[in-house]
């Protein structure tokens, strides 16, 4: 193991210490916020040492293999055996110093937080529009199985069904963590129901991931910045949403950026929501202009998530499913489609960490 992943492994140890006494301090305990976000990196940094835990014991049992198999003399069944030890061990602990390399690796703070999800129809007309229902069907799925709550935040229907925008939100561990590589251009490849001919067509959505605010750190919007219209609600919702103008829409003038939001029963609570996300949009408009900045310089593997780049294909007559990034390619659309997007977003995790790691050891010279 290099001396600096040793090191850092011992600052995580002291760490853990650090942290298993905070927690049980009836001061923090109190403070929900705080006994949260310790409770988080708790999580993060017990897992890290488990695995240097388990890199120790494989190399005491990589030892005590080449002790045996030095003292094995002439017994051909004992340094066989040895034999066998000292290469598993050597394996194992290749494999957990790779791992322990990715844990190690910087994180992004926005990470660990709920995110927004934004769906656009673009090319493609009334197919297009039933495409983007159908990404969302496939995110709040997804959401489903990851036991994260899920809420539709505005909603813009078209007439058969689908979506010309639509914005969720998503709330639990990690999502945005989990979500992020999912901005950028979708098209989608198959036979719309509207289509008499049997041709396929091709139309496309655009996706947007942003990070909740942190209350904290969230953009602070000047009153006079902003134009708030109320509105009545149209679509599902039963009587009262129709009945009232409890919808909100929020412009900030600088920018021209808007948000509503019809989901509550009450404008109060709309106008709340439609500035989450307002706030959201303002922050993603300044990270993707420092990302433009930076892919001037770098263009990183994953991409920027711009709304340009066209990251991902879903071909429903060879029921296959293609990102463009990192060239995968699974056929299993269908399963893909119901929220199965595990194998998606593992392989761009992956990717994002060796290209992290890439990076580090360009820089460190290793």
């Amino acid at each position: 193991m290099a001396p600096s992943l040793a090191s850092s492994l011992e600052r995580l140890a002291q760490r853990l210490q650090e942290l298993d006494m905070a927690l049980s301090d009836p001061v923090v305990a109190a403070d929900n916020r705080r006994f949260r976000d310790l409770s988080r990196e708790h999580a993060e940094v017990s897992s890290v040492c488990d695995l240097a835990r388990r890199h120790t014991q494989r190399q005491q049992d990589l030892d005590t293999a080449r002790e045996m198999l030095a003292d094995a003399g002439d017994d051909a069944e004992m340094r066989a055996m040895a034999q066998d030890e000292i290469t598993q061990a050597e394996a194992d602990l290749d494999q957990l110093v790779a791992q322990l390399q990715t844990a190690l690796l910087p994180k992004d703070p926005d990470d660990a937080r709920n995110a927004f999800i934004e769906i656009r129809a673009g090319t493609g007309g009334d197919e297009s529009a039933l495409f983007a229902a159908d990404l969302a069907r496939m995110y709040t799925r997804y959401a489903e199985r990851q036991g994260w709550r899920s809420e539709i935040m505005s909603a813009s229907e078209s007439d058969l069904g689908g979506y010309k925008e639509v914005v969720l939100r998503f709330e639990g561990d990690g999502v945005y963590g989990q979500m992020k590589f999912e901005s950028g251009g979708h098209r989608v490849q198959r036979v719309p129901a509207t289509e008499t001919q049997g041709r396929i067509h091709t139309s496309a959505c655009t996706v947007a991931v942003m990070p909740e605010p942190d209350e904290a750190a969230a953009i602070t919007l000047n009153p006079a910045d902003l134009r708030i219209d109320t509105f009545r609600a149209s679509g599902a919702g039963g009587q009262h949403i129709n009945k009232t103008d409890s919808a909100v829409r929020v412009v900030h003038l600088p920018t021209g950026l808007v948000a509503e939001c019809q989901d509550g029963r009450s404008q109060h609570s709309n106008k709340a929501k439609a500035l989450q996300v307002l706030q959201a949009r303002l922050q993603e408009k300044e990270r993707s202009e420092r990302a433009a900045k930076e892919a001037a310089l770098r263009k990183g593997l994953i991409g920027s998530g711009d709304r340009s780049d066209r990251i991902r294909t879903y071909n429903f007559p060879q029921g296959r499913l293609t990102d463009h990034r990192i060239n995968l390619t699974i056929y299993k659309l269908l399963a893909v489609m119901e929220g199965e997007l595990d194998d998606v977003i593992a392989a761009l995790l992956s990717a994002q960490a060796a290209e992290q790691l890439a990076e580090l050891e360009a820089a460190t010279g290793v």
